[in-house]
């Protein structure tokens, strides 16, 4: 989990997904509390190299960091994947997974913690969680695939949202949803009680993913966040 101690009910945090380390300090300065690399220009989870990961990891001083590390087409492509961005200082490493597919050669890095990376258009949900849990994975969320100005909500229904979420904080993982989002789904989502959601197009200029991040819609997106009550469930 992120390393943030809790004494009251979990407040929604931000994610800010950054191609290169100037937006890392981007994201940094204006309320990201996840930085996240990946290349924007190379679909849902285009991996960044390792040098590139590393300058990101450092940009973001105190805030924890993670980095997508693809898609791969089976948990053998996964495990390479994974190993091929470990030694880079990020804290989470996130991966594409299919729903129902065999964990049995995933081999998981001893660090960092690994997020499995659920696409909407696949259909997951609650069910889906348990299996990620035994499979070895930290974390689990929901993104889109295909980056056609559809959001997350519509691919999927709030209900089945609240019990993925739900059954993230069942099983000890850390949760997510993400997906071409607007500033406007914050208020929605949260409710549902994740543990981030995720940015990129709705942050950068004219919602367009591969232009640069917006410093004054980054901090807009911390500060409707912060508004946000904490969700007593999530607890």
């Amino acid at each position: 989990m992120i390393p943030v101690p809790e004494t009251s009910p979990p407040r929604i945090r931000l994610l800010v997904s950054v191609r290169d380390a100037a937006e890392a300090a981007l994201a940094r300065d204006h309320g990201a509390d996840l930085i996240d690399g990946k290349d924007p220009g190379r679909g849902a989870l285009g991996a960044l190299s390792a040098d590139a990961v590393r300058a990101i990891a450092a940009a973001a001083g105190d805030r924890p960091t993670s980095a997508v590390a693809g898609e791969p087409r089976d948990a053998d492509e996964a495990s390479a994947c994974l190993a091929a961005l470990a030694g880079t200082g990020v804290h989470y490493l996130k991966i594409a997974w299919a729903p129902g597919r065999d964990a049995a050669s995933l081999r998981l890095p001893a660090a960092p913690s690994v997020i499995a990376v659920l696409f909407a258009e696949d259909g997951p949900d609650g069910a889906d969680v348990p299996a990620l849990a035994a499979a070895g994975f930290s974390g689990a969320m929901i993104d889109t695939r295909t980056k056609d100005g559809r959001r997350l909500t519509d691919h999927l229904p709030l209900a089945r949202l609240a019990g993925f979420a739900r059954a993230c904080r069942a099983h000890g993982l850390l949760s997510g949803l993400a997906g071409s989002l607007a500033l406007d789904d914050i208020p929605v989502l949260a409710a549902l009680g994740p543990g981030y959601l995720g940015f990129r197009g709705g942050l950068c200029a004219a919602a367009d993913r591969t232009g640069r991040l917006d410093p004054q819609r980054i901090a807009e997106a911390a500060q409707r966040l912060g508004a946000v009550a904490p969700c007593i469930e999530a607890a």
